[in-house]
């Protein structure tokens, strides 16, 4: 009889239950890295624990066939290597050195594909505590990733997006968990769906995300493609990644996803951008798409007058203030006809005046501004700041900026708020429509925004003000002379009960 399909929810609540294991010892924005590592190893240790055999019983004990078929599979696991050899000698000291030994000893197998993924995650770290305490820790995760729950071999699981599914959801909930640092690694899942629908990802399009965390947006937009292709499809996700860690989380989730057709690289986008072409310019996307960190101090002004991709040409933002950087990178980054983008900024953007007025004047001048979005308050992790998605594009059928306020428009939670389906549909609804709604969408002409000094507050352009209801002061009156009426007839009962019962 043949075993039991594991689903996503055994695997989600195996893998957070696997947590519980540093709840207490280790920072949840620490010990992300050592979970999200570990489903990682399990998972290419059973995939070839589950070919092995395969082949194995396909063509009997000849282990030199048997080696060299395994030697075309995704990934090289080095003999020693497994989480099966960890496994086993979990209960003898040293459990962290032999994790990164074998870490490295895959990185080395597999060459570019893994260069430098675990180069910025130590198990044998001393985060974890005192050698006892971390070897004790790192055994129990051990056990934890052993259970029936997180056997994730292709014939147990089946679908590889449920294993894709299990790392994006312990990435949610540590965002959730980690306060300012989750903005680092994760924008939300319904941020992240609304900017793919908007961007419209097609077949044998070039996707990129510039300030890529952990991968969740490409992802999006990858399935958005997949959605509309309804069968096999054709693109190219590339990326980049400041943070060597987050890096790293963002390769593996690529991997887990089946996403082989990628190039994520490490390095700051503003001062150091790796996506070129061969004679060293900025390589060309059909869509990019960001959630860029707010208002980041110390972005790199000192060196952008002498940029030598010319990014900021239309004027250099502030030294405090790096949305615009990040803004004019992707604007640089898109083809001539077919891109287009979307962006996660805060709402200074559109009316700070200065340098960064100056930027937006310009984008707004050469017709590169579609529409500015305003989102409801508390969406993303680490902050209650309300944000806006604005979407550019190369080629516009008009000069005309639609402006959509779905500020109000939430499923409100505890800590965070989020959008729903029927959120999301109706912000893409009236983005496709490209037509005013009153107190929601807002059709704005070139003449229009230029008349604002090209101030894009969305106030100024839709109009939410509710009127309130008239107040009848006459029926407030006769409604008060009754309350007065009943109010005395019960002072003069209490009168007369306190007078029958000898208190007057």
């Amino acid at each position: 009889m043949a075993a039991e399909r594991i689903t996503q929810d055994t695997i989600n609540k195996a893998a957070w239950a696997a947590c519980d294991t540093f709840r207490g010892t280790v920072d949840a924005s620490v010990y992300k890295d050592y979970v999200l590592t570990m489903l990682f190893l399990k998972y290419i240790s059973d995939v070839w624990k589950d070919h092995y055999e395969a082949y194995k019983a396909e063509h009997g004990d000849h282990p030199e066939l048997i080696d060299a078929m395994m030697a075309q599979e995704q990934f090289v696991l080095p003999k020693g290597a497994s989480f099966y050899d960890l496994h086993r000698d979990r209960q003898k000291a040293g459990n962290g050195e032999r994790i990164d030994k074998a870490l490295h000893a895959i990185e080395e197998a597999n060459g570019s594909k893994l260069r430098d993924v675990f180069q910025d995650i130590s198990f044998n770290a001393n985060k974890l505590g005192d050698e006892e305490q971390k070897n004790d820790i790192l055994r129990h995760l051990l056990e934890d990733f052993a259970k029936p729950a997180m056997d994730l071999r292709p014939s147990r699981v089946g679908d590889l997006d449920v294993i894709g599914g299990a790392y994006e959801f312990l990435i949610s909930k540590f965002a959730a968990s980690a306060g300012k640092k989750a903005g680092e690694f994760y924008t939300p899942a319904e941020v992240s769906m609304l900017m793919a629908k908007l961007v419209e990802p097609q077949q044998g399009d070039d996707i990129c995300d510039p300030t890529c965390g952990s991968g969740s947006l490409l992802l999006k937009c990858a399935r958005e493609v997949k959605r509309q292709a309804e069968g096999k499809a054709h693109y190219a996700l590339f990326g980049q990644e400041a943070i060597g860690s987050t890096w790293a989380l963002a390769k593996m989730n690529m991997f887990l996803h089946g996403e082989a057709n990628h190039q994520i690289e490490w390095g700051d986008t503003i001062g150091n951008p790796k996506l070129r072409t061969g004679d060293n310019t900025l390589r060309h996307f059909d869509v990019v798409v960001a959630n860029p960190p707010f208002s980041l101090d110390k972005w790199g002004a000192e060196k952008a007058e002498k940029d030598p991709f010319g990014r900021f040409r239309r004027g250099i933002p502030p030294k405090t203030k790096g949305d615009y950087a990040f803004i004019l990178h992707m604007v640089e980054t898109l083809k001539p006809k077919t891109g287009r983008m979307a962006v996660v900024a805060p709402h200074g953007v559109l009316f700070r005046g200065s340098s960064e007025g100056t930027i937006r004047q310009k984008l707004i001048e050469e017709n590169l501004l579609d529409a500015v979005i305003g989102l409801p308050e508390k969406l993303f992790f680490g902050t209650g700041i309300p944000a806006a998605i604005l979407i550019l594009r190369k080629r516009k059928a008009d000069t005309d900026v639609l402006f959509i306020d779905a500020s109000r428009d939430y499923i409100e939670g505890t800590n965070q708020n989020r959008l729903g389906e029927e959120q999301i549909e109706r912000i893409f609804a009236a983005y496709d429509d490209r037509e005013t709604i009153e107190k929601y969408a807002y059709l704005a002409s070139f003449e229009e925004i230029k008349a604002n000094d090209f101030n894009l507050n969305i106030p100024r352009y839709v109009d939410t003000f509710e009127e309130e209801e008239e107040i009848d002061l006459m029926a407030v009156r006769a409604e008060r002379e009754a309350l007065k009426a009943e109010m005395a007839e019960l002072e003069e009962r209490m009168e007369e009960y306190l007078k029958e019962l000898g208190f007057a």
